[in-house]
């Protein structure tokens, strides 16, 4: 069937992946002449209802990567929430410069059970959610520049839409978190504080949680689950929101030390 729309599908708690999955799309629509659509699969809202393409759609679907593999979260919403029927996919990870590990294969597992064709892939350098120490400013010009070079490519490949191989294992375990001491830390019940000095309570940061963890009415408490996106961190303008847990900052502190040298994006046709 002939291909008739792109579209950009994402998870982007802080934006980044947003940022890459949108360019790789617009790149690719206008290699192909195509018309490009977007879609947020972020917040609870814009994950409520299922997205259901055609045969006649290409499909970039987006995620960070979290502990080496998708966030474990939002796995059902991936699982249950995307219906290719046929679509062209290219699955594509965010990786704070540490490593994608198994992100990726499990994208593409995903998308495949799902009903999609995966045909080109990816993995991109962005700037870590934790910290501004990593890779901070990517995607830079030259990440942009190589992702649009890869959608001609994709673009090219589309007419000839043979399955992608990509590295890794769907199945894996998840990465286990180090602190400084090289010693496994647990930071699953780490929630962010507040400084009420700072805070306004004007309810960004619980508008802009994905798991719509904090009470919009008093945002200074976290009812629900956080899963440490740190979205609420980078969104609030006033710097109210942090976090104190020493298992978490410990993890931080070894990832700036031992993560620092650049990352290349590793990409898969």
């Amino acid at each position: 069937m002939e291909l008739k729309k792109v579209w950009a599908v994402y998870y982007s708690a802080t934006g980044t992946t947003a940022k890459v999955v949108r360019s790789m799309a617009e790149a690719l629509a206008e290699r192909l002449g195509l018309p490009m659509e977007e879609r947020s699969f972020t917040r609870p809202k814009e994950r409520a209802e299922a997205l259901a393409f055609t045969a006649a759609d290409i499909v970039v679907v987006g995620s960070p990567t979290y502990a080496g593999k998708l966030p474990n979260k939002l796995l059902p919403d991936f699982q249950e929430k995307l219906r290719g029927n046929g679509a062209l996919a290219v699955p594509v990870v965010l990786f704070g410069n540490r490593s994608y590990d198994n992100s990726l294969a499990e994208l593409r597992a995903v998308l495949e059970a799902g009903g999609f064709c995966p045909v080109a892939a990816g993995a991109f350098v962005g700037r870590h959610a934790f910290t501004d120490e990593l890779a901070f400013g990517r995607p830079a010009w030259s990440d942009l520049e190589e992702i649009k070079d890869f959608a001609g490519k994709i673009a090219e490949k589309a007419g000839n839409p043979a399955p992608v191989q990509v590295p890794g294992d769907p199945a894996a375990p998840y990465y286990i978190p180090k602190g400084l001491d090289g010693e496994p830390v647990k930071f699953l019940k780490a929630k962010p504080r507040t400084d009420l000095a700072r805070c306004s309570n004007c309810g960004a940061c619980a508008r802009a949680c994905p798991m719509g963890a904090i009470d919009l009415e008093n945002t200074a408490e976290v009812l629900g689950t956080c899963i440490k996106c740190q979205s609420c961190v980078r969104k609030c303008t006033r710097g109210a929101k942090y976090f104190d847990d020493p298992a978490f900052l410990s993890h931080v502190a070894m990832l700036e030390r031992d993560f620092r040298e650049p990352k290349e994006n590793q990409v898969f046709l």
